[in-house]
């Protein structure tokens, strides 16, 4: 889509420095993992609070995290693109909330789909099995050895796999920019065609809607997507009745 965006060093703070902290995250992630060999991701990446690696200021670090170069590029840039108009039109205060409200709404609905998930496993699996998963498979996961027992590895990966990146506050920032500027003319780049900001959020939002319910083991965190939308809609809702205005 075509920027409306003057250059990195003009963007109002927040949006830049939080552009500036994710990418400095992602720097530290590689050189963690050349000099050090440690894996940051493994450190301030969500887990599942049943996990014996959960943390809990994971919830505001994994955030801030990203898994390579394209998922940090794709986030920001859409953050580049409608949050500093969101910035401008805000103030910082308010943007900053707004952002931090719906990473965070992201990360709680995330973590809900996976307490469906944990429990759906539980009620399958033996309570031995399920006790050398709790016991033994974060050890097994960080040896490169999964169960072979399918229900066991499933819980093991759930436990052992952390959730990272901004794409739930980023979700949330396009569902603000549609609801304050809906009839904005974007330029999607493919296809090159135009399309009202209304209904590109529609569009982006039904899918993600689709693939939470058809792909629910997917790498991505589809329900983080539609959480940072929800609770984002939710927040412009309650600002819009205590200030009569979202402006």
């Amino acid at each position: 889509m075509n920027s409306y965006g003057r250059g990195f060093f003009s963007m109002p703070p927040v949006v830049k420095n939080i552009i500036m902290i994710n990418i400095l995250m992602l720097l530290a992630y590689y050189a963690s993992a050349n000099v050090f060999s440690v894996n940051l991701n493994s450190t301030l990446g969500l887990y599942f609070p049943k996990s014996e690696n959960f943390k809990p200021v994971q919830i505001l670090t994994h955030m801030f995290m990203h898994a390579n170069f394209w998922h940090l590029f794709f986030n920001m840039y859409a953050l580049f693109i409608f949050g500093q108009v969101l910035e401008n039109v805000w103030g910082p205060k308010r943007f900053l909330i707004y952002y931090l409200v719906c990473g965070l709404g992201a990360a709680l609905t995330h973590e809900s789909v996976i307490a469906y998930e944990y429990a759906r496993l539980v009620n399958n699996i033996t309570p031995d099995n399920l006790e050398l998963v709790l016991n033994e498979g974060s050890a097994y996961y960080e040896a490169g050895k999964v169960f072979s027992d399918s229900g066991m590895q499933s819980l093991q990966l759930l436990l052992n796999t952390p959730t990272v990146g901004a794409s739930g506050a980023v979700f949330g920032i396009l569902l603000a920019f549609g609801v304050l500027f809906p009839n904005t003319q974007l330029m999607i780049i493919f296809p090159p065609i135009p399309i009202k900001a209304k209904y590109f959020v529609l569009i982006y939002g039904g899918i993600e809607l689709f693939l939470a319910f058809t792909q629910p083991g997917s790498n991505i965190a589809h329900a983080a997507h539609l959480g940072g939308m929800l609770f984002g809609f939710i927040l412009l809702r309650y600002w819009r009745k205590t200030t009569k205005t979202l402006y």
